[in-house]
């Protein structure tokens, strides 16, 4: 199933959540902000959303620093 991740078409696994996309990133458990589909996803609904066919993600990685 093919994606647009961050700007960039990405191709994913069937049935996969964003909590499982972020797992094959490497960033579980990282401080990011994820908008799909341009609505903001909250951490708890992760694992609840489904991506499907051409749907849109950004993830943004919060870092902090001076």
């Amino acid at each position: 199933m093919n994606i647009i991740l961050n700007g960039k078409p990405t191709e994913i696994e069937l049935s996969c959540t964003i909590t499982q996309l972020l797992e094959s990133l490497g960033l579980a458990g990282k401080p990011v902000v994820i908008e799909h589909n341009k609505v903001a996803v909250f951490p708890r609904d992760y694992a609840l959303t489904s991506l499907a066919e051409s749907d849109q993600l950004e993830i943004i990685n919060i870092a902090a620093g001076g």
